[in-house]
């Protein structure tokens, strides 16, 4: 799939999204949620825990959830626009 673009601008199946965070997670992006935060995608490195990105409700701060729930908004990696 090289030079292709492989994002989607269809919204995924929340329950597919959550599958596989771990019970903190899913319990912060339930609080968060009620804060209108939504869950846009979870990267899922080989080798490596599902790392869900939630974003505000304006779209513009992001931020990651850690295994234990807690936000971490300066992940040490960038997103594309």
């Amino acid at each position: 799939m090289y030079g292709r673009e492989r994002r989607r601008d269809t919204p995924l199946d929340p329950a597919a999204l959550r599958a596989g965070l771990t019970p903190g997670q899913l319990k912060a992006l339930e609080t968060l949620e009620q804060f209108k935060w939504t869950l846009k995608f979870v990267r899922r490195p080989m080798f490596v825990d599902p790392i869900p990105v939630v974003f505000d409700r304006t779209g513009e701060r992001w931020a990651v959830l850690e295994s234990d729930g807690s936000l971490n908004e300066s992940p040490g990696f960038r997103l594309r626009d």
